[in-house]
């Protein structure tokens, strides 16, 4: 039997990841539309395991194996990003993937800006470069962080409320 507490969190926990994703495509889109930079969200795989009429479908997700965001900012310099949203304390270095360390790793060598962007239930939203992100046990002496460890990576939106992700 399913703990209707449980759930609940559950339900909440998706609802603030959304928001969070949410102010990040809304940044993206900003510019997109000023032709500063084209990012876009990684599709997540999945496959179908059923078709429905409609057009609908059942389908499960593959394991996920890409950095949330990819794209280029004019000059035609390459940002990954992936995005991580905790309504804890802190977020744990095991939250990025081997999978999407590998990536990020091999585009950091080829010359691309990689960062993870760590939303706080506090609305605060981090953008912390890649090389320390990967190296938290030697930054942070520890695998997680906390809002106070990153003070200096927080972004602040613009006048107008758009995250300054490029900044």
């Amino acid at each position: 039997m399913t703990d209707p507490r449980r759930q609940l969190q559950g339900l909440k926990n998706r609802a603030h990841g959304k928001q969070f994703e949410d102010r990040i495509d809304t940044a993206f889109e900003y510019y997109r539309l000023r032709g500063f930079a084209s990012v876009e969200k990684t599709p997540e795989p999945m496959r179908i395991i059923e078709r429905l009429s409609g057009g609908k479908f059942i389908a499960c997700f593959l394991k996920k194996a890409q950095p949330d965001y990819k794209g280029v900012i004019k000059g035609g310099r390459e940002v990954m990003f992936e995005a991580k949203y905790t309504d804890t304390d802190r977020i744990d270095q095991s939250r990025v993937s081997s999978e999407q360390s590998a990536t990020m790793n091999e585009h950091q060598r080829l010359g691309a800006r990689c960062y993870v962007l760590a939303g706080y239930s506090t609305g605060a939203v981090y953008r912390i470069p890649w090389d320390v992100w990967r190296d938290m046990k030697t930054a942070f002496g520890r695998k997680y962080v906390t809002e106070a460890d990153l003070k200096e990576y927080r972004l602040q939106a613009a006048p107008n409320g758009v995250l300054d992700l490029l900044k």
